[in-house]
């Protein structure tokens, strides 16, 4: 990897290692994660489990109480437990890898005399993929919340950075398939022009549907049309200002405009760092100068 992909790994690492990832299925599709290819390893057996959370210190596994895995892990002096996760990459490859850990925690699940949650406590730094997959996650939900109302001008470059391949995109609007131009777009809405009249879409609830193609995906987002104006020197096109529904945002398109502000926000820095040494360079040049002279 990259020098300045580890300083981000590390980053993540540093920043969000008590937070704790709840595995919901849009996190698990998000993620890509394999659930079928989720097991535990211990005493020279294997058993399947269900990934309930993890952080980077630790997990939370269900388990049947009734199975040899329960039998293994709750004894006197359980052995180490690997934790074997896996993602689906693209082109469908595999990516597996275990996380050593120790039982911390045998709780019931849900009042249930079938069911455990065991939580396990790592006693190893969790591999760099790992990391990096849950920080993009984590850093995008954090964001989301701080950088609600960065715009994102559409352009060829924005287009580019955004996976976005063209600024047409599908509106509907109260269930009705309309098309439409992206003009920008935030954590927290979108600005778009399409065919019609301000007081025909003000106030109207929508569905914007994105294209975006690294990796290829359809993602759809709710909103409302907050205001609406024609466009200068038009009476049959309007500008329409959506405002996202705050608790339906996907975590995928959340992740995609993270990506963007987080890329840009690197390229800042590495100008900014080109330009310091540009300036500290002409001045150790002057100083030689003077004292030459």
């Amino acid at each position: 990897m990259a020098i300045a992909t580890n300083q981000q790994i590390t980053n993540y690492y540093d920043f969000y290692r008590d937070k704790e990832v709840i595995f919901s299925r849009e996190i698990l599709r998000t993620l890509r994660v394999d659930p079928r290819q989720i097991y535990i390893k211990c005493g020279g057996a294997q058993w399947p489990c269900i990934i309930n959370s993890t952080s980077f210190l630790m997990a939370k596994i269900i388990l049947g109480t009734k199975g040899g895995a329960f039998v293994q892990i709750t004894q006197e002096n359980p052995p180490p437990i690997n934790l074997r996760f896996c993602f689906v990459e693209q082109g469908n490859q595999r990516l597996s890898f275990f996380i050593l850990g120790k039982v911390a925690e045998v709780v019931p699940y849900m009042n249930s005399k079938e069911l455990a949650i065991i939580t396990l406590a790592y006693t190893q730094r969790p591999p760099d993929d790992f990391i990096l997959k849950l920080g993009m996650l984590i850093e995008a939900n954090v964001n989301f919340v701080q950088r609600r109302e960065d715009r994102i001008i559409i352009n060829a470059e924005s287009k580019h950075k955004l996976a976005i391949e063209k600024e047409e995109a599908a509106i509907f609007v109260q269930n009705v398939p309309r098309k439409c131009i992206l003009r920008d777009l935030s954590f927290s809405g979108a600005k778009v022009v399409l065919l019609g009249l301000p007081k025909f879409v003000i106030g109207k609830k929508i569905v914007l549907r994105l294209q975006f193609m690294d990796p290829y995906e359809l993602i759809d987002v709710k909103g409302t049309v907050l205001a609406a104006d024609f466009v200068e020197g038009r009476k049959d096109i309007v500008l329409a200002n959506i405002k996202f529904d705050e608790g339906s945002v996907p975590i995928a398109y959340k992740i995609h405009i993270n990506n963007y502000i987080t890329m840009s926000k690197k390229k800042l820095l590495e100008t900014s760092e080109q330009l310091q040494a540009a300036a500290m360079t002409s001045l150790e040049q002057a100083a030689e100068n003077g004292a030459t002279a």
